[in-house]
């Protein structure tokens, strides 16, 4: 067996199918959090969502998926990042 296919097996990759079922759960409760309007909720669902679907593409090789996730995470690094920036700036 390959050194790459024994990685794999073991950690995280082990709980891929658990990991999805968490990551649906944060996409619908984000969704949620957009649409009742419970801003900054939403990022901080999003963001281990997008994390987690960011490793399954690294584990799987599907390249676009895995930069469009990369992306969508520096987004929400951003938003997060701004919000405490701007919330410390009203206090």
């Amino acid at each position: 067996m390959r050194p790459a296919l024994r990685l794999r097996e073991g950690g995280l990759a082990a709980y891929q199918q658990e990991m999805k079922w968490i990551a649906l759960g944060l996409g619908i409760a984000s969704t949620i959090a957009i649409v009742q309007d419970w801003y900054p909720l939403n990022l901080f669902l999003s963001l281990p969502f997008c994390l987690i679907w960011a490793y399954h593409a690294w584990l799987h090789t599907e390249r676009q998926l895995k930069y469009l996730n990369i992306m969508f995470t520096g987004f929400y690094f951003y938003g997060i990042a701004r919000y405490f920036l701007v919330s410390q700036g009203q206090g």
